[in-house]
């Protein structure tokens, strides 16, 4: 029996961009499956540059 694993996706509570664990962001070196605790505390989100801070977890 396989193990699920449940990904989650972080909303920017200053533009709505959306980092979703499982697909990741290859083109900024983030593997997909990459866990958003991972991500390093220097990051910025791609859209409008706030930090890791202004993310927050969503449920679909």
């Amino acid at each position: 029996m396989s193990e699920i694993i449940e990904y989650k996706s972080w909303i920017c509570l200053i533009c709505g961009w959306i980092y979703n664990e499982e697909e990741g962001l290859p083109e900024e070196g983030l593997a997909a499956g990459t866990r958003f605790s991972e991500i390093p505390e220097n990051w910025r989100c791609p859209l409008c540059d706030v930090g890791k801070a202004e993310f927050a977890a969503v449920e679909f």
